[in-house]
């Protein structure tokens, strides 16, 4: 049985914000997969991008992903370009649900600007969001479920995504 839920999306739509809350609701333990890095590595994501550049952090990312997705009973909000890797998803996949966070691009870049995103440092404009978007596009296809996070509160998000796991529950004890 499936006893993780993971939330995938793009930076911005409120992976880690709506999966404390989730945690929190389900009694399951909440991990993020970027403090999960930063305490790997010992330093800010800002920074290993900066010293390293995103290859090392998308390897540190998969290690990160490998040693979470093999635990159970979690709530695991990941990086946005987690689902880059296809490994990464299929390792998730095997122990939990997907659940994709979605936002319209001009939601996500007034969310985004209120911090350093390595991706967005040079080039936070709205056209350079949604060509991340469609970049990754393809890669957040396969999810359990998706919900727009754009005109809704976080409780509304959390109260879909709750419903929708207990439902989920009950038909895999039904089987």
């Amino acid at each position: 049985m499936k006893t993780n839920l993971i939330l995938i999306g793009f930076m911005g739509t409120g992976k880690t914000t709506v999966g404390r809350t989730l945690a929190r609701l389900l009694d399951k333990e909440f991990m993020d997969t970027d403090s999960e890095i930063e305490k790997v590595v010992g330093l800010k994501i800002e920074d290993i991008f900066n010293r390293y550049g995103e290859i090392r952090f998308r390897s540190e990312e998969s290690l990160v992903v490998q040693k979470l997705a093999r635990r159970q009973n979690q709530v695991i909000s990941t990086g946005g370009g987690v689902v880059l890797n296809p490994e990464n998803v299929r390792a998730l996949k095997a122990t939990g649900y997907l659940v994709c966070l979605q936002a319209a691009p001009e939601v996500i870049q007034s969310r985004v600007s209120r911090r350093i995103r390595p991706l967005l440092r040079k080039d936070n404009s709205l056209e350079r969001i949604k060509e991340l978007l469609k970049e990754r596009e393809t890669s957040y296809r396969g999810a359990d479920l998706y919900v727009d996070t754009s005109n809704c509160t976080q409780e509304e998000v959390v109260n879909q995504i709750y419903a929708w796991w207990q439902q989920k529950i009950k038909e895999e004890i039904e089987g």
